[in-house]
């Protein structure tokens, strides 16, 4: 079932999305009166502020612009190095207002789109992606925030900061109680991860067996519905495979058993960023409830 609306997959497409959900949490970042920007959100550990001073450090680490190096308290929710150093771009602003990061973000954003946009970098081009926010210069040059490490391209990297920066703009909207963007651009490119990443999920994840079908049915505001075949492979391990691929499947491996997860986008979304656990969500289940548990459970892309 093609998913409504459909995921941008062009450059121009991927860009236009990165800007408008930046546009979004600068305008709720200027909305808030100061108080707003000490309420917790649904990442642990983080106000509304931290949120904000996370997309400013990762917007210009993005760019290649070094991290501020600032010692980092041992708070429980940074759990490894990686969390670390994502963390650097938030302690360094704690001391400041939130008005103040906003205000940062703001004059930061419309020229990095301009450089972004008259780069040459295609969404093919390689790119090294260095974590500590060191030795990227300039628009040809890329590091992360901690999503991905290590040698990619430039349209790879965009699509997981467009991600996760929709993922953050959530996180904003929930703790200001500012519901909107479910039905944007960045809505649909996570909704399309979640959904390609599901015969990993269900079969090694949350080892469903094989023999079993596991449908994951969207009902909006992005619409979509996919599922998993769940096969017993040559080495015996089971493995999974899109449901509606088109692949015909072998006699004898006919699938028996179908479960079936009924939930919003903000539902799928909002587990599958690791925000709130299954029992949190709103969802219902035709089939095996232990199974849709067991896959809702797994189900955690972003932490």
């Amino acid at each position: 079932m093609p998913m409504h609306p459909a995921a941008p997959d062009d450059r121009s497409g991927l860009l236009d999305a990165f800007e408008q959900i930046v546009n979004s949490i600068i305008g709720l970042g200027l909305s808030c009166r100061e108080a707003d920007f000490e309420k917790p959100t649904e990442y642990t550990g983080w106000t509304v502020k931290d949120q904000i001073a996370h997309v400013v450090g990762a917007q210009k680490a993005f760019a290649g612009i070094p991290r501020q190096q600032v010692d980092v308290p041992e708070y429980a929710h940074v759990r490894n190095d990686l969390e670390r150093i994502v963390e650097m771009d938030v302690e360094a602003r704690r001391p400041q207002p939130g008005r103040m990061v906003v205000q940062e973000l703001a004059a930061f954003h419309p020229e990095r789109m301009e450089a972004l946009r008259r780069s040459s970098l295609e969404l093919d081009s390689p790119i090294t992606v260095d974590v500590s926010g060191v030795g990227g210069m300039g628009v040809d040059s890329c590091s992360a925030d901690g999503m991905q490490t290590g040698e990619t391209t430039f349209g790879q990297q965009l699509r997981l900061r467009t991600i996760d920066s929709w993922t953050h703009e959530q996180d904003l909207r929930a703790a200001l109680d500012a519901p909107g963007d479910l039905d944007s651009a960045g809505a649909a490119l996570f909704t399309e991860e979640i959904l390609g990443a599901l015969p990993r999920i269900v079969a090694r994840e949350a080892k469903v067996p094989a023999g079993h079908d596991v449908v994951i049915d969207v009902s909006g505001p992005v619409v979509a519905r996919e599922g998993v075949r769940v096969r017993e492979g040559e080495d015996g391990r089971p493995f999974g495979e899109l449901l509606y691929s088109g692949v015909d499947r072998p006699e004898g491996q006919e699938s028996h058993e179908v479960t079936t997860i009924h939930l919003t986008t903000e539902a799928l979304t909002r587990r599958a960023a690791g925000r709130r656990s299954v029992d949190e969500i709103h969802y219902s289940v035709t089939g095996d409830q232990d199974v849709a548990r067991r896959v809702l459970e797994a189900l955690v892309l972003l932490t």
